[in-house]
Order: C-alpha cells, then structure tokens, then sequence
C-alpha cells in the first residue's frame, strides 16, 4: 500500500518560510518523479515543482522560481519543499505526488497523491 504523507504546513506572515516533507512508503521511492502541487480555493490544481528520480533536474512553475526549492532524499524515501518569500497569493492546500513519468502535471498521469497539508500567508 503506497503513502505519501506531507507535514510542515501551517500560518506564517508574508515574507516567511516554511519547510514542506512528504514521506513515501510502499514502493521504490527512488523510481519516482516526485511533484508538488496546490490547490487555492475556488481555483483548480496547479503545478508547483518537481524533481526527477534522481535528484538532478528540476522544474518549478513561474510563480515560485527564485522562491522555492524542492530536493528529495532517496535514503529517507522523502521529498522537501522549501518555501521562503511567502506571499498571500501562495495560500493552498499544497499536495505531494508521484508519478513515473516526468514531467508530472495536472492531467498527465500521476500515480499517487497526498492528503495535502495547508499552507496559510497573512499580509
């Protein structure tokens, strides 16, 4: 049984950090493009980030580059999101993924999601 597990969410000022992990378990952690993904209200899914199976190529969404920094730890069958410049507009509900393909997206196969964890930036 795959699990995908995130923590660290929670309320933070604008201008603030926070550090986002997802566990994985139940399958070869390191055969998976991992993703991050959000979800706002009112507003669809959307890309975020994501790493390659290895670790050596990543891809953010526009919205975020320069801001966050995602890296993944196959020895601890876990992936980080490292938010930092927070904005109100980066407010959601933020979701970790799988896939084995790359690279993962809204729509393109994905084989596993999280639960999510909420992610709230006051002005």
């Amino acid at each position: 049984q795959v699990q995908l597990v995130e923590s660290g969410g929670g309320l933070v000022q604008a201008g603030g950090s926070l550090r986002l992990s997802c566990a994985f378990s139940g399958r070869i952690f390191s055969r998976y493009a991992m993703g991050w993904f959000r979800q706002a209200p009112g507003k669809e899914r959307e890309f975020v980030a994501a790493i390659r199976w290895s670790g050596g190529s990543t891809d953010y969404a526009d919205s975020v580059k320069g801001r966050f920094t995602i890296s993944r730890d196959n020895a601890k069958n876990t992936v980080y999101l490292q938010l930092n410049s927070l904005k109100p507009e980066d407010t959601a509900v933020y979701y970790c993924a799988a896939s084995m393909t790359w690279p993962p997206r809204v729509g393109v196969r994905i084989d596993y999601w999280g639960q999510g964890t909420q992610v709230t930036v006051s002005s």
